[in-house]
């Protein structure tokens, strides 16, 4: 079954239209894990045309750490490296996992993957 925050969310969401509508589902065989796929759109464009705002590469790997972390988690920082850009009109693959659990606390990474190309990865800390 699908993880999501709620129906609006940007990230998740599977009403608003003009978010990712990333699907993730979590990862049978990791504890921990998650992994879906989001689609980039033309309203995802950033401003050199035809690749993916970094924003958005950032917004599709937070999402996917968050729900690694539990449907309740909300980033505390994170940290985003790009790397090769996401074409519009692309598949993102979004992997990320739980790394460490400290109280309330969890850290966890994720990596964003188009064309079998990593464009993005993240480190983030949530509070669940």
């Amino acid at each position: 079954m699908p993880l999501l925050h709620h129906e609006l969310c940007f990230g998740c969401g599977r009403t608003n239209l003009f978010g990712l509508l990333l699907e993730v589902e979590e990862d049978a065989v990791c504890a921990g894990a998650v992994a879906g796929r989001c689609f980039i759109k033309q309203d995802h464009q950033g401003a050199d045309g035809g690749r993916a705002h970094d924003g958005v590469l950032a917004s599709a790997l937070v999402e996917g750490m968050a729900l690694a972390c539990g449907v309740d988690a909300r980033a505390v920082s994170f940290s985003v490296t790009l790397g090769a850009p996401a074409p519009v009109g692309a598949y993102v693959e979004v992997q990320a996992r739980v790394e460490s659990r400290d109280g309330s606390f969890a850290d966890a990474t994720a990596t964003a993957i188009a064309d079998r190309r990593v464009v993005a990865r993240a480190r983030g800390r949530f509070r669940s």
